[in-house]
């Protein structure tokens, strides 16, 4: 049996193997990671320079208090004035019987004895108490001013401008080109007048026929290009008129038919 057990005890056992190499791994991973965290650089924030904050300090004038109402003057009291005493004779009747003594006595002591005379007891006046009104302040809320509506005029039509074609007048931006043909003339070299009308834009409104050329087929291909025709603007002193002007057409044979 002791034979059996001693190589037992000296075979190595595989377990703490293992412990101690996993301890000594956990040790070096330690050690590696504190080596990388050493070597990292600590990223350098930038400074931001702020401007000092100015600080003004304003005095606040306090507004001056309103003055009380001065109190007005209590009217003066009369003083009472004192009464007069009046003074009281004695009228003696004319005695038939010879007075008695007494009576003599009696008289003479009512006549004697003269009411002491009572002077008013003047009271002193006492100050006069002025008391000061409290002042309130209320702070009183107008009403905002109420805007009134603007009412928009209409603009003052500008007159009609009686003008000529061409030279100083209005000049054509679009001129008529009326087609036609010998056909139409009937043979002979005939005339027209068209009155014109347009606006401020130089847009015609009105074309109308003043003196015809006696073939009302032909009167309406004129009144049509007229129609299709444009003005530039007329203006006066840079304001834009419209216009009322004639126009004429001579309309001639066309030799090649």
């Amino acid at each position: 049996m002791s034979q059996l057990s001693t190589p037992s005890m000296q075979a190595p056992n595989p377990m703490k193997k293992k412990i101690i190499s996993a301890l000594i791994a956990v040790a070096i991973g330690h050690v590696g990671v504190l080596w990388a965290v050493s070597q990292m650089k600590v990223p350098e924030l930038p400074k931001v320079e702020k401007e000092p904050l100015k600080v003004r300090f304003v005095k606040i004038q306090e507004q001056p208090k309103p003055l009380p109402p001065k109190p007005k003057a209590e009217p003066k009291k009369e003083q009472p004035k004192p009464k007069e005493v009046k003074e009281v004779k004695v009228v003696e009747k004319p005695q038939s019987q010879p007075p008695k003594k007494v009576e003599k006595v009696q008289q003479v002591k009512k006549a004697e004895t003269v009411k002491p005379v009572t002077q008013p007891t003047v009271q002193p006046q006492r100050p006069a108490v002025v008391t000061t009104p409290a002042v309130e302040t209320r702070v009183v809320s107008r009403p905002a001013p109420v805007a009134q509506p603007v009412v928009e005029r209409p603009a003052p039509t500008p007159t009609t401008r009686n003008v000529s074609i061409g030279g100083s007048g209005v000049q054509w931006s679009r001129s008529p080109k009326p087609s036609y043909s010998n056909s139409d003339l009937k043979g002979e070299t005939r005339s027209i007048i068209i009155l014109i009308e347009a606006d401020e834009k130089g847009k015609i409104t009105n074309a109308r026929v003043t003196k015809s050329t006696g073939v009302s087929a032909l009167d309406e291909k004129i009144l049509r290009s007229v129609r299709n025709a444009k003005f530039k603007p007329y203006k006066e002193n840079g304001v834009a008129y419209p216009i009322r002007a004639e126009q004429p057409f001579e309309l001639t044979l066309n030799p090649n038919g």
